[in-house]
């Protein structure tokens, strides 16, 4: 799975590319906490937390050692149906599009090379995602205010607590510093993957959550 940090490099590359009103969104910071959404109730990166939520719920992703989410499914519930939608559903949909992306590019790749599933190809893949994603130069930090306990708690999978969003804005934002600190310049030899794959990997997703939210901010109009 992607990291925290990898999921800011992507939203934050969306908005300086194409800029927040192309692709629909109004509110940037809860754009980017809903980056993180999918992730805060399955408890790994965010403690403590009020609730657990299977991650086959969270994700909309059938049980598998690489899984992966359906954010089709997630548009067609949570997006489509609604005139307005909030920046921090927009956010959670691209959330599960790199998850998506990565994890079919990593299934991908270690049949191609002929890779046993198993703790030891999860661990490379794992140090793999954290080498690359400490190579991402990321600076944007969220900010919890009003207008983001609101989204949250309106968040339409499932409602956000006041205190599970303070704590994951705390998780988020300790990433950033993290890659601060350890920031890498260059990509270290790599245990399972290649720069290739991240690099090719990183396009796919960024250009599906590009199209897809143009296309929604598009046909708002």
């Amino acid at each position: 799975m992607p990291s925290w940090n990898i999921h800011t490099a992507h939203a934050e590359k969306l908005l300086a590319e194409h800029g927040a009103a192309a692709l629909g969104v109004r509110d940037e910071n809860a754009f980017l906490f809903g980056n993180y959404v999918p992730d805060i109730y399955v408890g790994y990166l965010v403690s403590p937390i009020s609730v657990w939520i299977d991650y086959k719920h969270t994700h909309l992703a059938r049980k598998a050692y690489i899984p992966l989410p359906d954010y089709r499914l997630f548009r067609r519930r949570y997006i489509e149906p609604y005139e307005r939608v909030p920046d921090i559903v927009l956010g959670a949909w691209c959330h599960l599009v790199c998850d998506h992306v990565y994890n079919a590019c990593t299934r991908a790749y270690i049949k191609k090379v002929h890779v046993k599933p198993g703790e030891i190809t999860r661990q490379g893949k794992q140090a793999d995602f954290a080498a690359f994603g400490h190579t991402l130069a990321i600076s944007r930090r969220v900010v919890l205010d009003e207008a983001l306990v609101a989204e949250a708690a309106s968040f339409p999978q499932y409602a956000l607590a006041e205190e599970d969003v303070r704590a994951a804005v705390g998780a988020a934002n300790a990433f950033i510093d993290d890659n601060r600190e350890h920031f890498l310049t260059e990509l270290p030899p790599l245990k399972l993957l290649t720069p290739e794959f991240f690099s090719g990997a990183f396009a796919e997703a960024d250009r599906i959550c590009a199209e897809g939210l143009l296309e929604l901010a598009n046909a708002s109009m």
